[in-house]
């Protein structure tokens, strides 16, 4: 089909021990989804509805590096379980939701904090705040097929070595299942989907020169250096 201007490049991220890739559709985040991150940030830490918000597909990046954002002089790192769905579709229940995952990934939230604090204050989109290029460092993905489902496990980010967040999947607020048959009330999802969901305590800012070391149990670690 010929387009008026060129037509973008396809996100495409690596998938551990393949040479095949993943192609991007859309990005979910889950905000406040760990209690203590929850208090954390001012907020109440009971089971309330999820709420949700999108980066952009290229805002993925599996490069290594975090090129430190305009703008911005309080930059956050977020450890993140991120999910890749194989399918979808509207309205999926909670029972059958993980047919619909094809594997996991280590990411990173990366968040220009007095921006998302300035539109907060204002009743505003987030998008200046987290949507931002080069905002959602990711790992290689690993599919469910040869790690399992995963339920529990630590996740944990160090910065330059030191301990700056540590959690457990387990205490996901809104659990795995949970999140995909409630995002599939608002939105159709559909292979490709990606979603991040949720960070734990201990986010804090990162300078260039940083590097930082996101894991979590039975995935590759995710490196990255900000510059």
């Amino acid at each position: 089909m010929k387009t008026v201007i060129p037509a973008p490049y396809p996100v495409l991220l690596p998938v551990s021990e393949s040479r095949a890739e993943f192609p991007v559709r859309r990005v979910y985040c889950v905000g406040r989804n760990y209690a203590a991150h929850a208090v954390e940030m001012g907020h109440d830490p009971d089971r309330e509805p999820p709420f949700f918000f999108q980066k952009n597909p290229d805002n993925l990046d599996p490069s290594g590096t975090f090129p430190y954002p305009a703008l911005s002089t309080d930059v956050h790192h977020e450890v993140e379980l991120a999910v890749m769905l194989k399918s979808g579709k509207s309205n999926i229940r909670i029972e059958n939701a993980l047919e619909h995952v094809y594997g996991y990934a280590v990411a990173l939230d990366m968040t220009r904090r007095d921006l998302q604090g300035e539109a907060k204050k204002a009743g505003r989109p987030w998008e200046a705040g987290k949507a931002f290029e080069h905002s959602a460092p990711v790992g290689p993905i690993v599919p469910a097929a040869d790690c399992g489902f995963l339920h529990e496990g630590r996740i944990a980010l160090t910065v330059n070595g030191d301990l700056r967040q540590e959690g457990d999947l387990n205490q996901l607020i809104w659990k795995v299942p949970e999140i995909i048959s409630k995002l599939s009330e608002l939105f159709v999802l559909g292979a490709g989907d990606v979603i991040l969901t949720g960070t734990p305590s201990g986010v804090g800012a990162v300078d260039r020169g940083d590097v930082m070391r996101a894991t979590v149990d039975g995935l590759p670690e995710l490196d990255v250096t900000v510059v």
